[in-house]
């Protein structure tokens, strides 16, 4: 059922701007929870945009590297209220999450060596490793339908396991790839939209519909372009410069600049890349801390790969990187430098393509590139999965028997979230008091 719609009034920057915070304070579910959570307010009920302008928008997002879901935020902001209005909707999208990350990051450190606290996350990691594994299904339902793209995730996977190639290369060799196959007329890489289809379409006119004329910030220009691109290369150079001096906060820094290039495919998709920076090159955190972290950025709301937040508060904290005595405010560093360098990036992209994007309606190119990239991150997930499953499992490789307790929350979790269709949030609360009751039975 649609929801009711409310008569279209061009909002104000104030009204927009307690939309946008109450989304960002709402915006549970992943990415495609909070793509229908907009589609309802924006297209459904206020009728602010029309139908077709809002998966035209998510189009776009969906070709680029970062959080689309953010990145559509930022975008409708944009449409309605220019580049501040863009700015505060893909601000306050992730404002809240980095706020309770933070604190939530802090107790973890203080208090997670705690028994109790312990056996929550016991409980939560593996519907943590469940999320993974339904990602990786979903995902390759949706990309793996031809021989070449199967033969691209398997290739994927060895590389992971045996060639170690950079993950960067990777996904530039698989952008080839796909766009070599669109020119050469396979379909192996045929993409279709994105986003929700709706048979019932509103029939009260959108502020901004499909003829209406869009507003004068939303025509491309070149002095609107120099000017975005010498602001966020200062936006990138003075942070960046202020931290050459510090190793710790520069290296986060560097790292989370050349991930935000490569996170095609949604948080999942580059978490391979993360997961093998953060513990093995930097060891800025454990195995088990980085499954701790994704059950805390599947627990709060905003994008996933606000988990970035994490681990920079983290390496941060655990590396002393304003000296020992300043443990807090080096996990406050930490985390404030991952999550900049990752999200700035993303206002780029948007303030810089979104009015060239209004005058074109297809890019098949880019979206085969975008597909076959798609088809190598199903081989990246289940590596990612092997190496979270293994750790999760076996902790102590094969000198005890497997961690059953895990195993079997990992196959309820599956169940609850696949089959019962249960939330997220509902199995992540039953996997930690299940964690408690094992922790309890353990004592008696």
């Amino acid at each position: 059922m649609n929801a009711p719609q409310e008569h279209p009034h061009w909002p104000t920057l104030w009204q927009a701007t307690r939309y946008w915070l109450l989304l960002g304070l709402i915006s549970f579910g992943g990415p495609a929870g909070q793509i229908a959570l907009m589609h309802r307010e924006l297209v459904e009920r206020r009728r602010w945009i029309s139908e077709s302008r809002f998966l035209h928008a998510l189009n776009y997002c969906m070709l680029l590297p970062g959080p689309e879901a953010q990145q559509l935020a930022t975008y409708m902001g944009w449409l309605l209220h220019g580049r501040i209005g863009g700015i505060i909707a893909g601000g306050l999208f992730i404002l809240p999450s980095v706020i309770l990350l933070i604190a939530l990051s802090a107790l973890y450190l203080q208090f997670g060596d705690l028994p109790w606290v312990a056996a929550l996350f016991d409980g939560i990691k593996p519907a943590a490793l469940a999320l993974i594994i339904l990602a990786c299904w979903r995902l390759g339902s949706r990309t793996l339908k031809h021989p070449l793209a199967w033969g691209m995730a398997l290739a994927a996977l060895l590389n992971a396991l045996f060639l170690h190639l950079a993950f960067p290369w990777v996904i530039g060799i698989a952008a080839i790839v796909g766009l070599i196959a669109q020119r050469s007329g396979s379909k192996a890489f045929s993409a279709g939209g994105h986003g929700s289809s709706h048979k019932d379409q509103p029939h009260e006119p959108a502020l901004i519909d499909d003829h209406s004329p869009l507003p004068a910030h939303a025509s491309p220009s070149r002095k609107q372009i120099a000017a975005l691109l010498v602001c966020g290369a200062l936006l990138w150079l003075l942070p960046f410069g202020l931290l050459l001096g510090h190793d710790g906060l520069s290296s986060i820094a560097a790292f989370f600049s050349k991930a935000a290039l490569v996170t095609f495919g949604g948080a999942y998709a580059v978490l391979p890349y993360v997961f093998d920076a953060a513990v093995n090159q930097y060891q800025w955190m454990t195995p088990h801390q980085m499954l701790d972290g994704l059950a805390l950025g599947e627990s709060t709301p905003g994008p996933l790969i606000i988990i970035v937040t994490f681990i920079g508060f983290l390496g941060g904290w655990q590396q002393a990187m304003l000296g020992a005595d300043s443990l807090l405010a080096g996990g406050v560093a930490g985390a404030l430098v991952a999550t900049w360098f990752t999200f700035l990036p993303s206002f780029v992209f948007i303030l810089l393509g979104a009015p060239w994007v209004e005058s074109t309606r297809q890019i098949p190119s880019l979206a085969a590139a975008m597909a076959a990239i798609s088809a190598t991150v199903v081989g990246l997930i289940v590596h990612l999965a092997l190496v979270f499953g293994w750790h999760l499992f076996l902790p102590h490789a094969f000198s005890q028997l497997p961690d059953m307790f895990a195993v079997g929350t990992c196959i309820m979790a599956v169940w609850l979230l696949h089959v019962r269709q249960w939330s997220v949030l509902k199995v992540i609360g039953l996997s930690a008091a299940l964690g408690l009751v094992n922790f309890g039975a353990s004592l008696l």
